[in-house]
């Protein structure tokens, strides 16, 4: 997956929308589908290494200027995804949409901390201000989940962990992604998060072959929709407008799940949830009307 440099740099917001919406619409799929989390997601990221490997020159390959260090920063990286997509497929098997989803919007507050602690990046006010509002969309989404069930909660429960661990993998991307090409860089951590997963299957004893062309075609789409145009841009973009404006794009991806398991799902949409997604939008967009502006001035 190609773009030419000059429209990352002139519509990088634009790539970020596309990359949200593509996410989004894992979650729907996942409900749609009775197959073992894990195994979709397995072959989610094998098969986007497949559709990946031809559009990247053997060349790019061979001229890595990687040392120890970057190199096992990778492979923590792939690490992460693979835990990620464990825990946070796996939480929809208990919880909904609009709770698994919500939880995702922590992204931004661990991702900022990891930032000031890895890149000495600091926050001003105006950004935290945005960060809070829309954390506050989020809490209202998911306030109508708290304490139905059991279930619900341990669902909750994997959704937070999963989030802690995608938090890692794009502070890794950023730290990484001067020294590797985004698309090689995707190879590699979609590889080694599918490793994650296909261990895990082993040891349940998941079946690992034996599904249906519906089932395939699944696959197919989740690696195609969720993963390349969405995981994928999401490792482009680390380098230009890095994590953090990255995770805060993310907090998105709740509202639109929301919207799209109500028109394809049935799930209502509280008033909690409405108010919530309303808040949510306006620090996000007061968010990146900040940075446009600085990256304007920039550009």
């Amino acid at each position: 997956m190609k773009f030419k440099k000059s429209s990352l740099t002139s519509h990088p917001f634009i790539l970020l929308f596309i990359s949200i919406l593509s996410v989004s619409i894992s979650s729907i799929m996942i409900k749609f589908s009775d197959t073992p989390t894990s195994v979709a997601g397995m072959y989610r990221l094998f098969i986007s290494v497949i559709i990946l490997l031809p559009f990247i020159p053997w060349k790019m390959f061979r001229s890595l200027d990687m040392n120890k260090k970057d190199w096992s920063i990778v492979i923590l990286a792939g690490l992460f995804l693979g835990l990620h997509f464990l825990f946070w497929m796996e939480s929809l098997v208990y919880t909904s949409v609009a709770s698994s989803m919500v939880l995702l919007s922590l992204q931004p507050l661990f991702v900022m901390i990891g930032s000031y602690f890895l890149f000495k990046e600091q926050a001003n006010l105006f950004t935290v201000f945005c960060l809070v509002a829309a954390l506050f969309g989020s809490i209202l989404i998911a306030w109508g989940d708290i304490g139905i069930s059991k279930e619900a909660l341990i669902g909750d429960g994997l959704s937070l962990i999963g989030t802690i661990f995608v938090s890692a993998y794009l502070l890794a991307g950023q730290k990484v992604s001067r020294k590797m090409d985004a698309n090689v860089y995707s190879i590699f951590v979609f590889f080694i998060g599918g490793i994650v997963m296909l261990i895990y299957n082993l040891f349940n004893n998941y079946s690992l072959v034996e599904y249906n062309s519906s089932e395939w075609t699944y696959f197919l789409l989740l690696a195609i929709i969720p993963t390349i145009f969405g995981q994928c841009i999401f490792n482009l973009l680390l380098k230009s407008i890095g994590a953090t404006t990255v995770s805060v794009g993310i907090i998105g991806e709740p509202v639109l799940a929301i919207i799209l398991a109500y028109l394809l799902l049935g799930e209502k949409i509280s008033l909690f949830q409405f108010l919530g997604g309303m808040m949510t939008l306006f620090g996000m967009g007061m968010y990146f009307w900040s940075k446009s502006l600085k990256y304007n001035v920039q550009n």
